[in-house]
This record gives C-alpha cells, structure tokens and sequence, in this order.
C-alpha cells in the first residue's frame, strides 16, 4: 500500500511518507496541526485510497477509553429483570460493542479514526495502550476476548489542547501538518474549485495569508475557512468586485465573517486599518 493524493485531497510528501511509514510499520499514526488542516479528512481519504471501511471515535472532554471497547448496561438489565422481560439472563444482551470491538471484529481492513484525542482526560491514551499494543481485550462480564481479525489502520488526531503521555506517543508515528504554503494553497483550492477564476484565487489568496499574518490574531483563518470563504465569493458578484477593487488600508475583506470568527480579531483588524490610514495621512 501506498498512499497519494486524491482527487478530493492535497497530501504534502512528507504526509504521504507519515501515513505509508505508520501503516509499514504497524503503529498508530497520529496526527497534529492547526485547526482545518485536514487532519479528520485523512482518515477519510485514507479509507476511501483503500476502498476500505472507516470507523469513526469522536473524542469528547466526558469519553473514557473503557467506553471504545464496549459498554455493559446493568441498569437496563436491573430493570429488565425486575418486569420479568425475557432473555435477561444473557448478559450479552446488554453489552454494547465500542469502536475498537467494531474495528476488531471487521471481516476486513479498516481504517480507524480516534478524533481528538487531546479532549479526553490525560488518563485516556495511557488506558488504551494494552489494547492498541496487542490488538485484543477481555469482556469481564462474559468472559470472552475479542482479538482483531484484522490489524486496522489507526489515525489519531490532536488539536493539542494538551500535551500526551510519553509511554503512549513512544507507541506511535508521529506528523504535524503545517499550514499549506501559497503553492500547497493553489493546489488545495484547484481540487475545491477546478473552475475557478485565476483572478479570484489570485486575489483571495493575498487577503488570507496577509489575516494569517496580521499580528495577535486570535485565530488564524484556516483551509477550511479559506474554502468557504471562496464559495461565497464565487456566488455573489458585489463581494468579487468589493475584493477586486478593496482599499488596501480596509484590513476587513468582503464576506469576513467567513474568515475572522471573533470579535476580538474583528477589533484588532479594524484598529490595524485605523493605524494604516492615519500613518498615510501623515506621509502625505
């Protein structure tokens, strides 16, 4: 297996040597980079290289990692078993199978995607790491091991909200995404919009990266953004001519609710383009 780029995805080389390295080597990739760089949509495009399945985990601040093997419901069975409701007696009947069950129990290669891993409690990779290691666990309550039929490829992917166990990043292959270059950019654009005018790319493209550098941004517009931001201008002519003809000293381009998303960066933008007016009336 080797994995590329794809019609609908822009993977840099070094990500491409990330995800064939994990996979040759059996470990879990796991993934870093600013929010919107496409870490969720790997896994996605991964699956799809491989025309294989993908089982996704959404990591939550309340996930335990118990929660991905599966989930015994002994109030249900309490319950059941004080109405007199039939086939209580199985407790298997009340065992909810988790991701990593999922993933194990596949008749084929799967791709599994743990999402976020960095919102979960500290304790959370740790706990997963026998599991991950040996590619099985025990169900206590009915005393069977369920072993992968099939080693799945595991993405894991952090927005580093905090940082992670040593014992569990020894067992992985590590990458960072960063943040597309204007050439990267052009491509990334090129797949989204095939179409697209050359002017409006141009032009769109100076006004991103110019807010990805304007000093203490809160938060940085990202690819996805930048996505969004394009398909509305190509929808509405007023904004495309508003961007084509903008004053340069008007650091707010058209439609920026797309790109700056707090009020605080709205304000930090606008006393930027105060402070660029006033420093040309004073040339002048």
């Amino acid at each position: 297996m080797a994995f590329d780029s794809t019609s609908t995805y822009v993977a840099t080389d070094a990500l491409k040597q990330a995800v064939n390295a994990a996979v040759t080597l059996e470990r879990p990739l796991l993934i870093k980079g600013e929010p919107g760089t496409g870490k969720t949509l790997l896994a996605e495009e991964l699956a799809s290289s491989l025309g294989t399945r993908l089982i996704t985990w959404h990591i939550k601040s309340t996930t335990k990692a118990a929660q991905g093997l599966y989930e015994y419901d002994a109030v249900s069975r309490l319950r059941d078993s004080q109405l007199g409701v039939e086939g209580v007696e199985n407790v298997e009947n009340y065992i909810k199978p988790g991701k990593l069950w999922e993933a194990f129990t596949a008749d084929e290669r799967v791709v599994l995607l743990i999402d976020e891993i960095d919102k979960a409690d500290i304790e959370f990779p740790n706990d997963l790491l026998q599991e991950l290691d040996r590619m099985e666990f025990h169900v206590y309550e009915t005393g069977e091991t369920i072993i992968a039929k099939h080693r799945p490829i595991i993405v894991i992917t952090s927005n580093n909200e905090k940082e992670l166990p040593d014992a569990f990043l020894r067992r992985c292959f590590f990458h960072y995404i960063e943040f597309p270059d204007r050439e990267t950019m052009q491509a990334i654009v090129d797949v989204h919009f095939p179409d697209i005018a050359p002017k409006l790319v141009s032009e769109a493209l100076e006004v991103f990266f110019d807010l990805r550098q304007a000093p203490g941004l809160k938060k940085k517009p990202s690819t996805s953004e930048l996505v969004d931001w394009l398909r509305l201008l190509m929808s509405d002519e007023l904004a495309r001519e508003a961007l084509y003809h903008r004053d340069p000293v008007k650091a707010i381009p058209p439609l920026a609710g797309a790109l700056v998303k707090n009020e605080q960066d709205t304000q930090l933008l606008e006393r930027l383009a105060f402070m660029m007016r006033r420093q040309g009336n004073q040339r002048r």
